[in-house]
């Protein structure tokens, strides 16, 4: 039945007060987080770091545009103790606003990579329009930067500009990887102070941790009980969740990546799979979308790390994919599919020992090939690794 209901002029703008509202009645120190790739999965790390220390309110999925921001802020509870919020963008302008709204005493860009080229001349303008998560910083704030990004300078500048305080993470970083030993545990480098930590993920995911250490430094709050949970981290479905396939009297494995692809996210992903053991490796690749005038030479140029990471079979999806087919060596080349649903109608069976990348944008809809490739063999979750 319907509850109760106020009548307002605009909706958007009543949801942008509630939202406002939530955020001045609450003494909670707040997290925001942007970039070009890592976004989502450093929200739901940072949810788990800052669970030890009191309670959590972090954005639901990847609620982070303009309709995303003021929803999640307008759900925090006044006693929430640390706030989370993931913010998007997709052209110039669209974070100031969302950061005034959100008001963080800590700002994180995950990373500057080339996504969303169709609306940005050049991958500097993206980084100017991630800069602008620190013009929202609450005085006395702290940027967050990672270190090893070529745009690391231009965005250590717009940071200045507003008179934060900074912390880099990476490469050379206040916060650094020291070492990764078999077992996957990490040994990090917290401002001179040597942390260690299991976490169940590649190397993209191990850098955004890096990341979220340096935010629970910043915040002051013990640093091994928020590395130590980190131990419990999943990647979500199509973020790199991985699945352990029936195949025939053997077994694969299945890396869903299908949610959302760039060319930072496609590389990584496929540095994931060419770790995992396989007698073959396999991809499904889809379109790249919003890459402007230089997709065509994007999709081409992943073709050069597929053969590199050896895997050995390349299906594709969407029209730019072909691009990179044609780029491939023919013995490389599988199946072409116009969409996600005449790839799953022509999908090859599998053998014992593949294992198998889907990546791709999401209104590519590969989701729905993941889906085909879990109903089609006995399935369960992948054990760690």
């Amino acid at each position: 039945d319907p509850g109760p209901a106020i009548r307002v002029a605009d909706g958007l703008q009543a949801l942008r007060d509630a939202g406002i509202a939530a955020r001045a009645r609450t003494a909670a120190e707040i997290i925001a987080v942007t970039g070009s790739v890592g976004k989502t999965g450093t929200k739901e790390l940072l949810r788990l770091a800052l669970a030890p220390s009191g309670s959590v309110h972090a954005s639901t999925a990847s609620f982070n545009n303009h309709w995303g921001v003021p929803l999640s802020l307008a759900r925090m509870h006044a006693d929430t103790s640390a706030g989370v919020f993931e913010i998007g963008m997709n052209h110039a302008g669209e974070i100031t606003p969302l950061t005034h709204m959100v008001r963080p005493h800590v700002a994180i860009v995950t990373a500057v990579a080339a996504v969303h080229l169709e609306f940005f001349p050049n991958v500097a303008a993206i980084a100017d329009a991630k800069a602008e998560i620190f013009l929202g910083l609450e005085p006395g704030g702290i940027a967050i930067i990672p270190a090893h990004t070529r745009y690391a300078n231009r965005l250590r500048v717009a940071a200045k500009a507003v008179k934060a305080k900074i912390i880099t993470f990476g490469g050379d970083g206040d916060v650094r990887l020291r070492d990764v030993s078999d077992d996957g545990t990490l040994t990090v480098e917290v401002a001179g102070t040597l942390i260690s930590y299991r976490l169940a993920a590649g190397p993209e995911v191990a850098m955004n941790s890096l990341a979220v250490l340096a935010a629970i430094h910043a915040l002051g709050r013990p640093l091994q009980e928020a590395a130590d949970a980190l131990d419990s981290w999943r990647a979500p479905r199509g973020r790199g969740r991985e699945v352990a396939l029936t195949i025939g009297n053997g077994s694969g494995l299945l890396i869903d990546e299908a949610y959302n692809a760039n060319p930072a996210s496609v590389r990584a992903a496929i540095g994931t799979l060419a770790k995992r053991v396989a007698n073959r490796r396999i991809a499904i690749i889809g379109d790249m979308l919003e890459l402007g005038p230089t997709a065509d030479a994007l999709h081409r140029e992943l073709a050069e790390t597929l053969i590199e990471a050896d895997i050995r079979i390349v299906h594709t999806v969407g029209t730019m994919t072909e691009m990179l087919r044609d780029a491939l060596p023919e013995d490389r080349r599988g199946l072409h599919a116009p969409d996600a649903q005449t790839m799953i109608e022509k999908l090859p069976d599998l053998a014992p020992g593949d294992a198998v990348l889907v990546k791709g944008s999401n209104a590519i809809g590969l989701s729905a090939v993941v889906d085909a490739i879990e109903q089609r063999f006995a399935t369960q979750e992948a054990p760690r690794v």
